[in-house]
């Protein structure tokens, strides 16, 4: 793993999280994108070499909706950059990591994203991301 990639935010109010993150890092939003797959609307902020992504449902049984609900806004999960995906999910599902998924697909920000399951990381959503080539 190669550093943080990014921290997901799962937040109710995307524009008000934008305001707050915007004036807290000094900068605003540089991307902004819906991953239908998830029905999410994500929005990125850079600081230092890491990111910061703020996470919207835009469903109310999406993935983000049923965590607020359960849990509410806050820390959803930790991003970590990889160089080969594919090779990582291999060696952490051989070394007994639980998986959410085990072949990586597409994510926001011209990612490849697979994620293990919380319970693999102490409770913590870990995210394997990937650039697109």
């Amino acid at each position: 793993m190669n550093k943080i990639e990014h921290i997901g935010i799962a937040v109710k109010n995307l524009e008000e999280a934008k305001k707050t993150f915007g004036t807290l890092l000094k900068s605003s939003c540089y991307k902004e994108e819906e991953v239908e797959s998830e029905s999410v609307i994500t929005s990125f902020f850079k600081t230092g070499e890491s990111k910061i992504e703020l996470l919207a449902a835009t469903s109310p049984d999406s993935p983000i909706a049923k965590f607020i609900e359960k849990r509410g806004e806050g820390i959803h999960h930790i991003a970590f950059d990889v160089d080969d995906i594919k090779g990582e999910i291999k060696r952490l599902k051989k070394e007994g990591f639980d998986l959410i998924h085990e072949q990586p697909k597409k994510g926001a920000d011209n990612k490849h994203i697979a994620f293990l399951h919380p319970r693999a990381g102490h409770g913590v959503l870990i995210e394997l991301c990937q650039e697109m080539s």
